[in-house]
């Protein structure tokens, strides 16, 4: 009997560490996506792991062979914002938002002519968060981890100067300073609940 309880005892120890561990890691994961140290954001891990929420791309056969952005853009939320966009309408404190930058590779498939992902050329960011940036306009931010030969990425970024980003957005966007219009899943989903999570509605829009 008392090794019973011995083992009783040592296997309760044993479950109270380990909800020790998952009440830390679900605080972490609950909290902020990002960490800002020494006023650089460390290269954020995990984010093909969060909402996809579109790609765009604005080849340069479509623009005289000078395309501002020539590659693929794809671009992801981090979920505790996407909850409350899809809640609210509007983009959370602490929203962070992932560009991948994909080269266009083949413009022939099986399927047809068309423009196809090739490799990865870089990664971007853009954080709104006015604890961190209250003098940025919009509070919004942006960052590049594309080293200049775009063959591997920095592990940390400062932001790109306001004049660099954000007077584009603020003129262009159509929420807060991000491109809605160009994503259906942040246009459908904006402030409509369960609907936003796919196949709950009958209608397109």
């Amino acid at each position: 009997m008392v090794i019973k309880k011995r083992n009783l005892s040592i296997a309760y120890g044993l479950l109270t560490v380990l909800a020790a561990q998952l009440f830390l890691v679900s605080a972490v994961y609950a909290g902020e996506f990002f960490s800002i140290k020494d006023g650089e954001l460390e290269r954020p891990t995990g984010y093909r792991e969060w909402v996809y929420v579109g790609t765009p791309v604005t080849p340069n056969d479509m623009n005289n062979g000078k395309a501002a952005f020539p590659e693929f853009h794809n671009v992801y939320i981090d979920p505790k914002s996407w909850a409350h966009w899809k809640k609210t309408g509007e983009f959370s404190e602490g929203t962070i938002l992932i560009k991948e930058l994909v080269a266009v590779g083949s413009k022939a498939a099986v399927s047809g002519n068309g423009y196809f992902q090739g490799d990865f050329l870089g990664l971007e960011a853009t954080i709104k968060s006015a604890r961190h940036f209250p003098d940025e306009p919009g509070n919004w931010a942006y960052f590049s981890f594309s080293t200049p030969d775009h063959k591997s990425l920095k592990a940390s970024a400062e932001a790109f100067p306001a004049e660099a980003c954000n007077a584009c957005h603020a003129a262009a966007a159509a929420d807060d300073f991000v491109f809605t219009q160009y994503y259906p899943v942040l246009r459908s989903g904006k402030g409509t609940g369960e609907e936003a999570t796919g196949g709950v509605s009958s209608s397109l829009e």
